[in-house]
């Protein structure tokens, strides 16, 4: 998982340093899979219940699961890339939502509260833990903030499954069963929307999710490992600067 994890946030570090106006998702669906390849690796999503692509690439409103396309990125945009692979044996997933050129004042808020509600229910990873409690942090942290914590999806156990127990829901009083043990593996990946609504749209492709009003979404996602003593973040990668206030 260690080996997996490392080589899926090199793939999603070279795919982020192509985001930039006029790049079309198809080219950064194109990066991924020959990032991951040439990593003697396999692209998880690909071929997965009919999921066409390498990568998922969701802008603005997409909440998860875009498909990418040759629609070109847009300065102003936000683009969420969720990278998953496999490699010996093993399954990684991570992602994070990235600005287009300069972005607007509510879209660096939204990534900003997205980020932080993800480090803060990290911070509560370790044994003994309820799976159930991640959502307490997250959700108050997001309408704190005038946004909306997306529940139709969750994070998930991930190892030599791509997805498995333990189901891992972002907002408050839910009903997630499972307390957290050494050697567990799964992801947290809030996904959150401007707005109070947290509701969704299913595009007829069977697989893009978009926010009912059009407001803006972003999602960040890391693969977590839970030690004797805490957790370990195995998908970690460099602090972005325009993620912190300090």
């Amino acid at each position: 998982m260690r080996t997996a994890c490392r080589l899926a946030r090199e793939v999603l570090d070279i795919a982020a340093s192509h985001v930039k106006p006029g790049v079309t998702t198809d080219f950064i669906d194109e990066v991924v899979h020959n990032a991951t390849i040439e990593r003697n690796s396999y692209p998880s999503p690909l071929n997965y219940r009919n999921f066409p692509k390498s990568v998922c690439t969701s802008i603005n409103e997409v909440i998860c699961h875009g498909i990418p396309d040759q629609r070109s990125l847009r300065e102003g945009d936000i683009i969420n890339i969720d990278v998953s692979l496999y490699h010996d044996g093993f399954h990684a997933d991570l992602n994070e939502t990235y600005p287009v050129g300069q972005i607007d004042e509510d879209s660096k808020k939204l990534l900003k509260v997205t980020r932080h509600s993800l480090d803060e229910a990290i911070k509560l990873c370790k044994p003994g833990a309820l799976i159930r409690d991640l959502g307490k942090v997250i959700e108050p942290i997001a309408r704190a903030a005038g946004c909306a914590v997306i529940r139709q999806y969750t994070g998930h156990g991930v190892n030599d499954l791509f997805h498995c127990a333990p189901n891992v829901p972002h907002y408050a009083k839910n009903r997630a069963i499972g307390t957290m043990k050494p050697g567990m593996c799964f992801t947290i990946e809030p996904m959150i929307n401007l707005g109070h609504n947290w509701d969704l749209v299913h595009w007829p492709d069977n697989w893009t999710a978009t926010t009912v009003d059009g407001k803006r979404s972003a999602q960040f996602e890391e693969t977590l490992l839970i030690t004797e003593t805490g957790v370990d973040i195995l998908t970690a990668g460099q602090r972005r600067a325009d993620l912190y206030d300090d």
